[in-house]
């Protein structure tokens, strides 16, 4: 059984949303971890598991930053991280559909990701390292996250869909 970690000064944890239905606000989870287990060389047994701190959200914008921490959204002080646990890995070609539990605000959904596998090599140490890009839409609704406002327009300000992106280096575990 292999052990593969996140190399976080390599990866990026992400999320875009459209505001008022025109333009899209992306954003990032600054502190995170993770790790993937599998005996199979291919990933193809892999067990994913994933937390990130969720007052580290960063949209470059400090008090649109707070109010996402706020009981209007995530509500931090209750609910400190999020988590993703791997329940089916599904292999597609050299790609990857991985469907697991996300635990967001306390509350736990199915979620598939769509893993794209950039692959296996050498760091700059010696270690051997993998690459992948994943991606993956949920409901924000769906996990409490229900704060809005309208336009004088009748616009919203936020879609309830969420993009959820990332790019993820792991190093394997000597």
């Amino acid at each position: 059984m292999a052990t593969w970690k996140i190399d976080t000064m390599h990866s990026d944890i992400g999320f875009k949303v459209k505001h008022l239905v025109i333009s899209t606000v992306s954003g990032k989870f600054k502190t995170f971890e993770g790790t993937l287990e599998a005996s199979q060389e291919d990933f193809s047994d892999a067990k994913i598991s994933f937390t990130a701190d969720v007052s580290s959200i960063d949209t470059g914008v400090a008090d649109r930053d707070a109010h996402l921490r706020s009981a209007d959204f995530f509500e931090v002080e209750k609910f400190p991280t999020l988590s993703f646990v791997s329940t089916k890995v599904e292999k597609d070609g050299s790609d990857y559909k991985v469907t697991g539990d996300l635990t967001l605000k306390g509350i736990t959904k199915p979620v598939t990701l769509q893993v794209e596998h950039g692959g296996i090599g050498p760091n700059l140490y010696g270690q051997t390292v993998a690459g992948f890009e994943v991606a993956a839409k949920i409901s924000r609704k769906e996990f409490g996250l229900t704060w809005n406002a309208v336009t004088e327009a009748g616009g919203i300000a936020v879609s309830d869909d969420v993009k959820l992106v990332a790019n993820v280096e792991l190093v394997k575990e000597a």
